[in-house]
């Protein structure tokens, strides 16, 4: 019978104890259970897990998570929890973590590299499984001493350090790093947008500083040069991955005149703030100006028209990056994992007007 109340036992918590009695086994057989690590019967397993159900030691679990004690926490860090890409790796990373049976913890910096290093230095001290920086960074000698600083901190106290999306380190350093193609995702989407007959493609970048951005960039002048043709430097654009970003520089291209029959814009955000600023000139998509973002976030393609975008497989890419730390000594030496992308095809990218058919 369960009791009312959860681990409610007459005023006090549940313990492993309790577990114990209620399942009929020692409290050691319980901690093996928990901890995932010794071998124990599918039956032992089954009544210790039904007993902690009914008691509602999971919570008391949890704790010992947090204060570093039985099974490590893994540590999460972004800049901003709110961007839907962020969201979709974070959700992968949470899943797989649950799954495994680990607590997953989340920090959002909003880019400030002190909070991350404050927050990195904590999970160290409470001896996570694992530290997951996610996102585009400022590639530089600094960057690369700090991170590598970082990781062998981590290495020393038993975590291992994972960037996703994150420029790889010295080799040597204790690092998973996973990567997807930005460059030749752009590559492939700009070559798409090239052969239905654009030849002035404006491009909405992020930060110059970025990363990401930059390999985005490099992917759209590559398409261009790849069929002869130089691209006006005037139609490169930079800002954030924002959608008010998009929007902004979509107005201040057609308030400074720019001729252009195609937008290219570094993250689906950026291209749904230039979606609206095209809706408000009075100019159709694709009809128009043709329009393509980056990342196939859920809605892009709600949006009207349906969004031509590229694929990053952000859920798997927050799975992996769980996996592989878990299954790495903290210790081992640098794995650099590279993810692919692929175009999504939808409506809002067709030949330019007049162009024949």
């Amino acid at each position: 019978m369960v009791r009312k109340g959860g681990g409610d036992l007459g005023g006090r918590r549940s313990t492993i104890r309790d577990v114990a009695a209620r399942a009929g086994v020692s409290a050691s057989t319980v901690s093996r259970v928990l901890g995932g690590v010794y071998p124990v019967s599918t039956r032992t397993r089954a009544r210790v897990q039904r007993a902690v159900r009914e008691l509602d030691y999971v919570a008391d679990a949890h704790a010992k998570a947090v204060a570093g004690a039985g099974t490590p926490a893994l540590a999460l860090v972004l800049d901003d929890i709110t961007g839907p890409s962020f969201a979709h790796m974070a959700r992968g990373v949470e899943r797989e973590a649950a799954r495994l049976g680990h607590l997953c913890l989340v920090c959002s910096t909003d880019g400030d590299t002190g909070h991350e290093l404050g927050f990195i230095e904590m999970m160290r001290a409470q001896r996570a499984a694992a530290v997951i920086l996610v996102g585009g960074a400022v590639d530089s000698p600094e960057y690369r001493r700090r991170m590598a600083r970082v990781a062998d901190s981590l290495a020393s106290a038993g975590s291992r350090l994972v960037l996703c999306g994150r420029p790889p380190l010295a080799p040597g350093t204790p690092v998973t790093v996973i990567e997807y193609d930005n460059e030749n995702g752009a590559f492939a989407l700009c070559a798409h947008v090239l052969a239905q007959g654009h030849r002035r493609v404006l491009f909405l970048g992020g930060s110059p500083e970025n990363t990401a951005a930059q390999g985005r960039e490099r992917g759209y002048l590559a398409a261009h040069r790849a069929r002869g043709i130089e691209p006006d430097p005037a139609l490169r654009l930079s800002g954030d991955f924002t959608r008010d970003s998009g929007h902004r520089l979509l107005r201040r291209a057609l308030d400074q005149g720019l001729a252009f029959t195609a937008v290219m814009a570094a993250t689906d955000m950026v291209a749904a703030g230039a979606l609206t600023a095209l809706h408000e000139a009075g100019l159709s998509v694709p009809g128009d100006v043709s329009l393509a973002g980056y990342d196939d976030i859920p809605f892009a393609r709600d949006l009207h028209p349906p969004l031509t975008t590229v694929h990053v497989p952000y859920e798997q890419l927050g799975r992996l990056a769980v996996r592989t730390s878990l299954g790495r000594t903290p210790d081992a030496p640098d794995e650099h994992l590279l993810l692919g992308t692929h175009v999504v095809i939808r409506d809002s990218v067709a030949p330019p007007a007049g162009a024949p058919l």
